[in-house]
């Protein structure tokens, strides 16, 4: 049966048309009679003084509420934010331990590695200073940075301060050794004393500071010291002689170290050498000439053995020329003018001239004879303009 709330009433379930339940007959044939039941009498309200004790037995064993000691101010106040603190986390699980250990000593054997390493190459310094960054297993790009930053590192590769300085590049570490490795080789190759490559314990030769600073290649620095022991030190004594006459603040024992100063130009120093070999060669045949002189032949592109074959023709026509243009009075023809024919300087034409007069002069005085064969100035070849 189903009740019915808005009459109160019961009524009897349907009769199934369809399903397991058909045919299903009950035991009650005829429906009851409805049975009508009335509104329910609502329950009677608890007066206050039975609310007062269901209260109070509830809150039997319930903590005591305290009120703070605030005033209030009738104002809205911003809550603060809660403050969190960080407490020293304490490895006490063994396993976990173990790990931390295990890196530890990791780290220390890298140490180890690293040390031995660059010990073999004098590096050793550098090590020391980074010990406690690879026991505490710091990332290896933040190690580079401090690294750089230890006085040892900036010692061992002094030379890149002056090069950011003359705004150069910075070398890496490889390129700064690789280059010293060069200077070295060519060093000892060329035979020069064991006191201008020689390392020290850290592996730095302090005078190679300065090739690196002033941007010296390798390429270079053997180009300086040919220039020093082949056409200075090797060469003739007149070389040295007249290197040392036209530039005294070059003294015998610095002649090498004058070469190697990379503040010293290389051109200047070869256009200086170049100058002493003209003057040597001059001084060989007992001819003398200065600075002025020998570089303006250098200037004009006369080499060293040019220099060599020219005063020779000039040692042998000057002297006979000075004395014709003396006995005759054509003007001047001696050591002077018989270079810049010979090498063809300004004033060759001229002098060239003043030659075949006297050549005539000389041949007119001997005509008919064997004078003009035996004339000292009877050698037009010897002479041509410009020959050197």
């Amino acid at each position: 049966m189903a009740y019915d709330p808005l009459t109160g009433r019961y009524t009897p379930d349907p009769v199934p048309t369809s399903g397991p339940l058909v045919g299903f007959k009950p035991y009650i044939t005829t429906p009851a009679k409805p049975v009508t039941v009335g509104p329910v009498a609502p329950a009677p309200r608890a007066t206050p003084g039975q609310f007062r004790k269901a209260e109070e037995a509830s809150n039997v064993g319930a903590p005591v509420y305290t009120p703070s000691g605030l005033t209030p101010t009738g104002e809205f106040t911003t809550q603060p934010e809660p403050t969190t603190t960080t407490a020293t986390t304490t490895i006490t699980d063994p396993y976990a331990r173990y790990l931390k250990d295990l890196k530890s000593q990791e780290g220390i054997s890298a140490y180890n590695l690293l040390l031995n390493e660059f010990t073999q190459y004098g590096l050793g310094s550098l090590v020391s200073d980074i010990r406690e960054l690879l026991v505490n297993n710091t990332p290896a790009s933040e190690m580079s940075l401090v690294l750089q930053k230890t006085p040892a590192y900036q010692a061992r590769f002094s030379a890149n301060k002056d090069r950011i300085a003359a705004g150069l590049r910075v070398l890496r570490p490889a390129e700064y050794i690789a280059l010293e490795d060069q200077y070295q080789n060519i060093m000892r190759n060329y035979g020069l004393p064991a006191s201008y490559y020689t390392k020290d314990a850290t592996g730095k030769q302090a005078g190679f500071d300065k090739f690196i600073a002033g941007d010296v290649s390798a390429a270079e620095l053997e180009d300086r010291i040919a220039t020093a022991q082949k056409r200075v030190l090797n060469a003739n004594p007149e070389v040295t002689t007249a290197l040392k006459q036209f530039y005294p603040d070059i003294t015998n024992g610095d002649i090498l170290a004058y070469t190697l100063d990379p503040s010293q130009g290389l051109e200047s120093i070869k256009r200086k050498v170049t100058a002493a070999e003209i003057g040597g060669a001059a001084m060989a045949q007992g001819l003398a000439t200065g600075v002025t002189r020998a570089e303006e032949l250098a200037r004009y592109g006369v080499t060293g053995q040019q220099a060599e074959q020219g005063f020779q023709t000039v040692a042998a026509i000057a002297p006979r020329g000075a004395q014709l243009a003396e006995i005759y009075q054509t003007g001047p023809y001696g050591q002077t003018q018989v270079e810049e024919e010979v090498f063809g300087l300004a004033g060759a034409a001229e002098s060239r001239k003043r030659r075949e007069k006297l050549t005539a002069l000389e041949t007119a005085q001997f005509s008919g004879g064997a004078g003009t064969a035996q004339g000292a100035l009877g050698r037009d070849r010897a002479l041509g303009a410009g020959q050197y």
